[in-house]
């Protein structure tokens, strides 16, 4: 089957932020705890109790911010439970994920030096559901604090002299459910009071990011955004917040019944795939609300919850959201990320749910202190991550379609951008059983010298798993074709590839 890519190399669009490549950790079953810590005195290589081969894993990623404590843990967390000696730390019980102890051994200190290690922004989403505003203020002060506060002094009294820099800051998850049931207009009056004291205690200024509708409820979007118009007529009002979130999982069942993220059939494939590309009309609808109050997109979205979400595997607490990670879900990753680029100028953040462990995890660790594993899904951000900061660049793809419960549903999907005189390409056939012919072409320029990376396997319930970590891993793209009109590259079922190109000058 043929389809065609086409490339406007002289029509640039907004840049890529780089945020949109974001991850989330929760103190959710394995991802803090046998995830990222293991420990000072684990014989897990690790940095100050940090376990290395996830800190390198991700580096490779140039992962761009790290997302914690919660979502729906953070509003039930406090975090001065989390700073101080850990033995003097008090202990709870993660009613929320599973019932199992939490020590507070992963706190403040923990996460920001595990950011430092990684080279990522923090990204600290605030406790509004159970926690005050001074709470929540404190915690801004503690971290970014430079000169002398009691908060500032309690954090070197801790050990650490020089604040850090936290920019960006949750205020509040899902507060329409787990995050305080809560109707909007309630939430917005919160959010304005919350972030009103959230003060950075340094030079760099916070970006405050207010908590979302549920799904599709732009209700929701638009009542914040009349309270971002209101505040911001008002002569003595500053603003407080900078981005709205939306969250979207992709689910192929029902919630009760997600199904298998291993043992699956051609529908359940299909119906993910449907849901999947669900993920354009969910920006599109918010976004839509919110350039009817901000057409200047001075206020960003952010995605910062996204990925598949099925039944836990057999055998595992189910508490702990853990589930295997396909050829299937890169697909989803490869789509998900064809659409954050087209709506770069408005999409400031977004982030997988979780890194490590948990529901689209990028990456496994054995609990026995075996070898990592790298997922099908890592490897797609892996190939992608030259889109960071890249200028958009418009791309029309015109080919054949399936047919899911009377929905037609495009095989082919693709993105482009420009960096640094290197154009990227990214594309997927997400057909079930047939390769996909391409015909790239470009258009306002010339490029050269191309060559790409596939990843793809033989069945789409392939996946990596400890002592066999390299079963769908990435390899060269072979039989790249020069045509008069660009490139020809076959794409094998249920693949995803990029393609690079220099730039002619």
């Amino acid at each position: 089957m043929n389809t065609t890519v086409t490339v406007d190399l002289d029509r640039p669009g907004a840049i890529i932020n780089k945020h949109i490549y974001g991850h989330f950790a929760e103190h959710l079953g394995r991802c803090i705890y046998d995830g990222f810590w293991v420990g000072e005195d684990s014989s897990v290589p690790n940095v100050g109790g940090i376990r290395l081969d996830v800190v390198e894993a991700l580096r490779e990623l140039n992962i761009p911010n790290l997302r914690w404590p919660g979502g729906c843990f953070a509003d039930r967390y406090h975090w001065t439970n989390g700073i101080g000696p850990r033995e003097d730390r008090p202990a709870l019980i993660n009613t929320l994920w599973g019932g199992v102890l939490e020590d507070n051994s992963f706190g403040t200190h923990e996460f920001m030096a595990l950011c430092e290690l990684l080279g990522a922004d923090a990204y600290i989403s605030g406790n509004i559901g159970s926690g005050t505003v001074q709470e929540m203020s404190d915690w801004v002060e503690y971290l970014t604090g430079a000169g002398r506060s009691p908060m500032a002094d309690l954090r070197r009294k801790n050990g650490r002299e020089e604040p850090w820099t936290v920019r960006f800051w949750g205020l509040g998850n899902e507060t329409w459910g787990c995050g305080g049931n809560m109707r909007a207009e309630a939430y917005a009056d919160l959010a304005r009071q919350f972030g009103t004291f959230c003060q950075s205690g340094n030079e760099t200024p916070l970006q405050r990011i207010a908590a979302g509708a549920d799904g599709g409820d732009t209700s929701w979007t638009d009542t914040l955004m009349q309270v971002m118009r209101e505040m911001d007529s008002h002569p003595f009002s500053a603003l407080p917040w900078e981005a709205l979130s939306v969250h979207y999982y992709t689910i192929g069942g029902t919630w009760k019944a997600k199904g298998s993220a291993t043992d699956f059939d051609s529908a359940a494939y299909w119906s993910t795939i449907v849901a999947a590309q669900g993920i354009d009309e969910l920006l599109r609808s918010h976004a839509a609300v919110m350039d009817v109050y901000d057409p200047e997109k001075k206020i960003g979205m952010v995605l910062d919850e996204w990925g598949t979400w099925w039944d836990v595997e057999p055998g595992t607490n189910p508490g702990f959201l853990f589930q295997q990670n396909t050829i299937r879900d890169a697909m989803v990753a490869a789509l998900h990320f064809d659409v954050f680029h087209t709506y770069a100028d408005r999409l400031t953040m977004a982030n997988i749910a979780q890194t490590l462990n948990v529901l689209q995890a990028v990456l496994l660790t054995d609990p026995d202190g075996g070898a990592l594993v790298r997922t099908p899904t890592y490897h797609v951000f892996e190939m992608n991550k030259g889109h960071q900061d890249a200028t958009f660049l418009s791309s029309v793809v015109s080919g054949p379609s399936h047919t899911v419960d009377g929905k037609e549903v495009p095989l082919a999907s693709a993105s482009a951008s420009v960096k640094d005189g290197q154009v990227l390409v990214s594309l997927t056939n997400v057909d079930l059983e047939s390769p996909l012919e391409v015909e790239l072409t470009f258009r306002g320029g010339a490029v050269a010298g191309a060559r790409g990376r596939i990843l793809t396997a033989d069945a789409p319930d392939a996946h990596n798993r400890p002592g066999a970590a390299d079963v769908v891993s990435p390899v060269a793209l072979e039989g790249i074709e020069t045509t008069a009109e660009g490139l020809r590259i076959t794409l094998p079922p249920h693949s995803f590839a990029t393609v690079t190109l220099d730039l002619d000058a």
